[in-house]
């Protein structure tokens, strides 16, 4: 499923909420992070201890990114904001696609990344987790 502009957002016809280098630093800044290609030149994608938690299409029209989710949250989200929607190529019930047209305070794009790191935090293996740990210090 693709982002549908409304009438107040027509495509190419919106601010970005956040941009891809404050995305990418917001990302790194996080401990135990890397960056990488795995699927194509195109799809940036964020893991932690090898876990992804944070992917954008470089070339999405809108820009986006898909974030993990807390189910229930998720639900409310997409149900608060237009632009967000069930996560694109990604397990829907888990996932979002959070599309930047300005229509999201920046704050929650920030948030949302924010969740999405640490809910994956919480599901890594309590060696990967002991090892991020070590990490922090």
């Amino acid at each position: 499923m693709t982002f549908q502009f409304s009438d107040t957002h027509r495509k190419n016809d919106y601010i970005s909420d956040l941009n891809i280098e404050e995305l990418r630093d917001h990302c790194l800044a996080k401990p135990g992070v890397t960056e990488g290609f795995p699927f194509d030149e195109t799809t940036l994608v964020f893991k932690v201890m090898n876990k992804m938690f944070a992917l954008t299409g470089l070339e999405g029209d809108p820009p986006y990114v898909n974030l993990k989710c807390d189910p229930e949250r998720a639900i409310e989200l997409r149900e608060q904001y237009e632009a967000i929607q069930p996560g694109w190529h990604m397990n829907k019930a888990q996932w979002n696609s959070v599309y930047f047209t300005g229509s999201i305070p920046r704050d929650l794009v920030l948030e949302l990344i924010d969740h999405s790191y640490e809910l994956v935090v919480q599901g890594l293996k309590k060696k990967d987790r002991e090892d991020l740990e070590k990490l922090m210090k």
